[in-house]
């Protein structure tokens, strides 16, 4: 097996093995693998490793790889923040955008095909970092179900940098409880990442966004 290969396989495992050790069957875990600054020719790769889930944090990066790459059965998630005035060109290819923060995102995506979408939660009060407050999660969620052709799956979140990732990955779970007594369908976490899966599966994560434990080191961006 190839050194990616060897990577995917060993993420997969500590994956299934977090899972059981929160009593949780692995099946119901999506791995996302984020491929952020990877030529497209490393997808394929990925594709033929079995991999269906990319994630992309860049529009204009994904938008080149979806179009290279439309060959295969991949189903592209928008992770990174997401200007308004881009919404409808990520449409064009994402199956899922996990970034929505705001409701004039919200108004931009809305179209006739359904769109899985994720609300991503402030953990550390930083405006620059993105997210909607907790407070106002519950006015974020009824507007996305008010708006045509949006699927609310549930949460998203990044732990902080200064903060314990389970700790962190606890209030997203809380974030996702709040949320299900609105929407009971939305019971989606998109939570961990490379160096903090593990904790983001016994909280609950379902949806888990991993880059540079599977990929490899990043190349500089182009």
């Amino acid at each position: 097996m190839s050194e990616l290969g060897d990577r995917l396989a060993a993420v997969d495992d500590a994956i299934a093995d977090a899972a059981r050790a929160a009593g949780r069957d692995p099946g119901e875990l999506t791995r996302i693998v984020v491929t952020k600054f990877h030529p497209a020719s490393l997808v394929r790769e990925l594709a033929a490793l079995g991999v269906r889930d990319v994630g992309e944090n860049r529009h204009q990066e994904a938008a080149a790889k979806a179009a290279e790459l439309s060959d295969l059965a991949l189903r592209w998630h928008f992770v990174g923040q997401l200007q308004s005035n881009k919404a409808r060109q990520v449409r064009r290819y994402a199956s899922a955008v996990h970034s929505v923060d705001r409701g004039t995102l919200v108004d931009a995506l809305a179209a006739p095909q359904p769109l899985d979408v994720f609300l991503e939660l402030d953990l550390t009060g930083d405006p620059g970092r993105g997210g909607v407050a907790p407070a106002e999660l519950g006015p974020l969620a009824e507007r996305v179900m008010a708006t045509e052709g949006l699927v609310l799956r549930g949460v998203m979140a990044v732990a902080p940098l200064d903060e314990e990732p389970r700790r962190a990955f606890a209030r997203v779970r809380e974030a996702s409880e709040r949320l299900r007594r609105i929407a009971p369908t939305a019971d989606a976490i998109s939570a961990g990442m490379s160096g903090d899966f593990r904790e983001a599966i016994l909280e609950g994560a379902t949806h888990l966004r991993i880059g540079t434990a599977i990929t490899g080191k990043r190349p500089p961006p182009g």
